[in-house]
């Protein structure tokens, strides 16, 4: 196919070095690469920083035709052009903010071959019919569609705009297509391969655990004492504080303010301008802390946030794994806060019941009672995200405030047999509430007069409400109970209930005690603080002299590990991830300038080979 005529000047693992400044592949990169190589479709779910982009970046340096990347967001492919031009290779994007004159002039590069690749808005893509015509003159090699859960209906990002991609397959019948998404159930992934038409395609999946994320849940009413002390440690860095609506994100804004930091609200109802204005300035670290709503996307590339905080529940996992991950894209440590408030779910619950179409509501009633059991759950929650992705973990991550806490194990047995014994005489048609009100023998409306003549009511009266609410969440995670997915979940007995029901089946609990502030130090601090404050500032200076993002420039995991192995020469350089040849060549004697001087004055020897040796 003419298309696929390739020049291998240099082969894959060459060009990774070279243009990004990587030895080795992350999991699964390669296997991809060789695939769309080869010609074949693509399914690739791989996390948010899990290095989707180098997936169709690495290919398109090989292809002699253009890679089209159809990205959702301007903004988004500004980061990404940015990202690729910073590294020697030349991008560029078509959008509606660009003139006539320099969209001209775009389409004469791309006419003439001087381009890799062309990021466009699947939007423009379809505009008047005239690009897909132009695109017909010229080699195209491979398209990629990035963030493809857009094109389905049961995804938290629908776009109707992405369905007119499955007129691909009738323009570029011979052209390879790479679909790629950070989060997309079973069923979203059946929609994105049919709705695009991906053929003989092969789906990827590497781990969705980002183990450099650490995530937190706390009551909401902890919110108002905590975020001050949080803000005063994370002064120095970048963050993004999700509320559920507009006016909440201002008010939070307003507020964040008012403690003296360089905080913006960012949302749909704002003027267009001032949105890309709190974009660029937060890209720019001018704007260390933007406030959005969690129902619209930020669409940035921003590599070095440190933290994301969510005041408010999101509606579902998929979105919240996805907006936690736009925090340390970078590989760095990085934290995520979910305040959380049983009021958040009835907010939901209302606005998700006045959709008018059924089947659709109860989809996400579905989804938001998962959400509800990961902040109420009192085991691992990097286990819960990984077991909701369908991918094994055996919990005890060390880096989420259940595993960071002190717990120890009971024998619940006679407990749990009071709920089952409850669930069975209650003929199975009722939720957590209920069943825990009838527990504790509750004077509650709801419990009829013939439900109080039942034997089992009231027999857990010793102990409070949310002991039994606990008790029931850690039986429906341990599959003693099973939950209905439906707007009103019921209980259900299973298989492990009748042995415990028995007597052939001990109920083992935990009880979460304070976290020990002794482990919450875990993740990447043996690095030189004071060189790394004056690497930021160096970086910052050569953003502002490119016009570019700071972390365009270098990522803050590339300034931590210049700070952990002080290289003094070129080729120490080169040994330290993210500097490829050109950013060597380009930046490489004033960051040695830095860190010679540095060294020098306080008599820091280079351990470049520590670093060597581990990767070898």
């Amino acid at each position: 196919m003419e298309n696929l005529s390739k020049s291998m000047q240099y082969t894959p693992r060459e060009l990774l070095k070279k243009y990004f400044g990587y030895h080795d592949f992350r999991v699964r990169q390669e296997e991809v690469i060789d695939t769309i190589l080869a010609g074949q479709d693509a399914l690739v779910l791989m996390p948010t920083g899990g290095g989707k982009s180098l997936c169709f970046q690495i290919p398109a340096l090989i292809f002699e035709g253009l890679t089209v990347v159809v990205s959702p967001l301007i903004s988004l492919m500004k980061d990404q052009v940015d990202a690729l031009n910073a590294n020697g290779i030349n991008a560029v994007s078509l959008n509606s903010s660009q003139s006539f004159e320099e969209q001209k002039a775009i389409l004469n590069q791309l006419y003439y071959n001087q381009t890799k690749l062309l990021y466009v808005s699947p939007e423009r893509l379809q505009e008047s019919g005239y690009l897909f015509e132009f695109l017909k003159r010229i080699t195209v090699s491979l398209f990629a569609i990035d963030e493809a859960h857009c094109i389905s209906h049961w995804g938290h990002d629908f776009r109707p705009d992405y369905l007119n991609l499955s007129s691909l397959r009738i323009h570029f019948s011979k052209v390879p297509v790479m679909a790629l998404t950070a989060s997309a159930d079973n069923t979203t992934q059946q929609d994105i391969a049919q709705l695009l038409k991906l053929r003989d395609f092969k789906l990827f999946r590497s781990s969705f655990d980002r183990e450099n994320i650490h995530y937190f849940v706390k009551p909401k009413a902890e919110m108002k004492n905590f975020l001050p002390e949080f803000l005063r440690k994370q002064e120095q860095n970048s963050g993004i504080i999700y509320c559920l609506s507009r006016k909440s994100t201002e008010k939070m804004a307003a507020y964040i303010s008012s403690l003296g930091y360089l905080a913006a609200y960012y949302h749909a109802g704002m003027d267009a301008d001032l949105r890309n204005h709190v974009q660029t300035e937060f890209s720019k670290d001018n704007i260390k802390i933007v406030v959005a709503t969690i129902a619209f996307g930020m669409g940035i590339d921003k590599s070095n946030v440190r933290y994301v905080i969510h005041i408010d529940l999101p509606k579902n996992i998929e979105g919240y794994y996805q907006e936690t991950g736009r925090a340390g894209r970078d590989g760095a440590k990085a934290e995520a806060y979910l305040f959380f408030s049983k009021g958040d779910v009835m907010k939901w619950r209302m606005m998700i019941d006045s959709g008018e179409d059924l089947e659709v509501n109860a989809i996400l009633h579905r989804k938001l009672s998962k959400m509800a059991t990961f902040a109420e759950s009192s085991s691992c929650r990097r286990q819960f995200l990984m077991n909701y992705f369908n991918e094994k973990h055996n919990g005890n991550c060390n880096s989420c405030d259940i595993c960071l806490s002190s717990l120890s194990e009971y024998d619940g047995t006679v407990d749990a047999q009071k709920v089952l014994s409850a669930i069975l005489r209650l003929e199975e048609r009722y939720g957590i509430g209920m069943i825990a009100d009838f527990v504790r023998g509750a004077n509650v409306q709801k419990i009829s007069d013939q439900m109080r003549s039942i034997k089992t009511y009231g027999v857990g009266s010793d102990k409070p409400d949310f002991y039994w609410k606990e008790i029931i969440r850690q039986m429906i995670q341990q599959g003693m109970i099973i939950q209905t997915e439906e707007q009103f979940p019921k209980l259900k007995i299973s298989e492990k209930s009748m042995l415990i029901l028995q007597g052939n089946l001990k109920a083992t609990f935990v009880r979460v005690k304070s976290p020990e502030v002794s482990k919450t130090q875990s993740g990447q601090e043996n690095y030189d603080k004071q060189l790394f404050t004056n690497l930021r500032l160096l970086r910052l200076q050569i953003a502002n002299s490119q016009g570019v993002p700071p972390f365009v420039v270098f990522s803050d995991s590339t300034l931590i590990e210049l700070c952990t192995f002080y290289p003094q020469t070129p080729n120490e350089l080169s040994e330290i991830s993210g500097f490829g040849s050109y950013k060597i060549e380009k930046y490489g004697h004033l960051i040695l300038k830095a860190i010679v001087e540095y060294c020098t004055k306080n008599n820091i020897p280079s351990v470049i080979h520590q670093k060597v040796k581990r990767r070898k």
